[in-house]
């Protein structure tokens, strides 16, 4: 099992009810039947000493393994990476962790 972080970075404008009624729901249905097996979403709200937060979103996506991401990010990734512009101008950061 891996999470897939996916962060948005503070600063550029986000619509939020677009994310969660129309963006999240296409990533779930393209990859729930890919191995995906959660998404969950978190806001940034800021840093222990008070600083804003530097990501302002965060999907979390547990996929079954690093290749599942890959192959589900090769079928549908053009199309779910070409909404982002949707809803926000952030420039998407992406990273596979793995649990420890």
């Amino acid at each position: 099992m891996i999470l897939v972080s996916v962060m948005y970075p503070t600063g550029p404008k986000f619509d939020m009810g677009y994310y969660l009624n129309t963006h999240m729901p296409l990533v779930r249905e393209r990859w729930s039947g890919m191995g995906l097996h959660e998404a969950t979403v978190v806001t940034g709200k800021g840093t222990p000493d008070g600083a804003p937060a530097p990501f302002q979103v965060m999907a979390l996506l547990k996929f079954e393994s690093a290749d599942a991401f890959g192959k589900a990010a090769a079928a549908h990734g053009a199309e779910i990476f070409a909404d982002i512009p949707n809803f926000t101008e952030a420039q998407a950061q992406v990273q596979l962790n793995d649990f420890a």
